[in-house]
């Protein structure tokens, strides 16, 4: 008799980062394969999508680095894994791992994590705090790039008996996908955010802190304008400080002293990011430090846009250098520029050419589809085992 897969994924929050769309459409993916899928989170804005019949969510403050409130969680989590007869408990992220831990100990269930990104360690406490993402049965690494520091930076918290995978991470290529279009909605996106059509539009995506390289692109545009005599641009910046009013003034004082006022936009948010990439020319991602993956460059390629993207992280395994897009020296805004001026000499043909080898790049290697079904093959391994 076929054991029945009950998976719990545990998350801190479910937002809209890549670590949460994982976990949602993982969940999602579970429900429609028979399989009993559960959540545990402390809310965010991606709740409200998930489908509750098929879902079932369990609020638990498990974003909570406090002892006391990780031990609670382990009790909580327990409770949960007997009544819910859960057999896989997968989680998402530090703080919650640890009550993972020892709520599969107590219960003696199958735990898993995915290790989402370069944790920062400047100490062996936190070096050992971090290392919880290796006690599982499975560690999933999103990336060559992640596997690789993972194996660079914690072999003594690696066990030969446990099982240490890449599986990439995916997106839905049928949302992401330029010919799902609305050319009303898009025509309404123009005008809430001032599109000039005769302009060349280039779109850097993401929440504005200091290592996704916003600096660095404005620097690059200075620098296109100045060296390439380039200026029938319109640039937009899509995302929120988050609170962080320091950067975002210092951005503003940047744009203001290349006197850019006129040509750079600063957009909060976009519910409908495939809209946000269907207005651009061409897509950067500046980010001065490794990507555990890199969303925008997978998006932008599915929605047929050239990508410009830093050369470091999981930029490199997923953009088809001088077919999909150009990978450039990660700290170079002159690089950048220099990239940027040969996209923008492309004609109309040749962007369409190397839009649609994005396309074909993500829909072969990135589907989430791909990543939900190995995630679900290896669930099944583990408990033949």
């Amino acid at each position: 008799m076929t054991t029945k897969i009950n998976v719990l994924q545990v998350i801190p929050k479910l937002g809209f980062g890549g670590a949460e769309t994982g976990c949602y459409d993982i969940a999602h993916y579970l429900a429609e394969q028979d399989c009993e899928s559960y959540i545990a989170t402390s809310g965010g804005e991606l709740l409200k999508y998930v489908k509750k019949n098929k879902v079932k969510i369990f609020r638990l403050p498990v974003h909570s680095k406090n002892p006391i409130m990780i031990f609670l969680n382990a009790i909580l989590l327990s409770l949960i894994i007997l009544i819910k007869k859960i057999n896989i408990v997968h989680a998402r992220s530090r703080a919650p791992a640890w009550s993972c831990y020892f709520a599969c100990l107590i219960t003696n269930t199958n735990f898993v994590t995915t290790f989402h990104g370069t944790y920062n360690f400047k100490n062996k406490f936190k070096k050992f705090y971090n290392s919880i993402m290796l006690k599982s049965k499975l560690t999933i690494a999103g990336s060559n790039f992640i596997f690789g520091h993972i194996s660079d930076n914690y072999n003594e918290y690696l066990d030969k008996k446990k099982k240490l995978r890449v599986i990439f991470r995916g997106i839905n290529v049928d949302y992401f996908n330029p010919k799902n279009i609305s050319i009303l909605k898009q025509e309404k996106l123009k005008k809430e955010w001032n599109i000039d059509t005769n302009k060349f539009t280039i779109l850097m995506p993401g929440r504005l802190t200091y290592w996704k390289g916003q600096e660095k692109f404005i620097e690059a545009l200075n620098i296109l304008i100045v060296d390439y005599n380039f200026t029938n641009f319109q640039a937009i910046l899509l995302g929120s400080d988050q609170g962080r009013k320091v950067y975002s003034k210092k951005l503003l004082s940047l744009v203001e002293r290349y006197s850019l006022t006129k040509k750079i936009k600063f957009i909060q948010n976009c519910k409908e990011m495939p809209l946000a990439y269907s207005l651009a020319d061409v897509v950067v991602s500046a980010s001065i430090e490794p990507e555990a993956f890199g969303r925008v460059s997978v998006e932008s390629q599915a929605m047929c846009k050239p990508i410009i993207a830093s050369n470091i992280g999981g930029s490199k395994e997923t953009v088809l250098n001088k077919k999909s897009g150009f990978l450039y020296k990660h700290d170079d805004p002159r690089e950048l520029a220099k990239n940027l001026n040969t996209v923008i000499q492309l004609s109309q043909e040749e962007l369409k050419l190397m839009g649609n080898e994005g396309r074909k790049n993500i829909t072969k290697k990135f589907d989430v589809e791909v990543m939900c079904d190995s995630n679900l093959r290896e669930y099944k391994k583990l408990l033949k085992n």
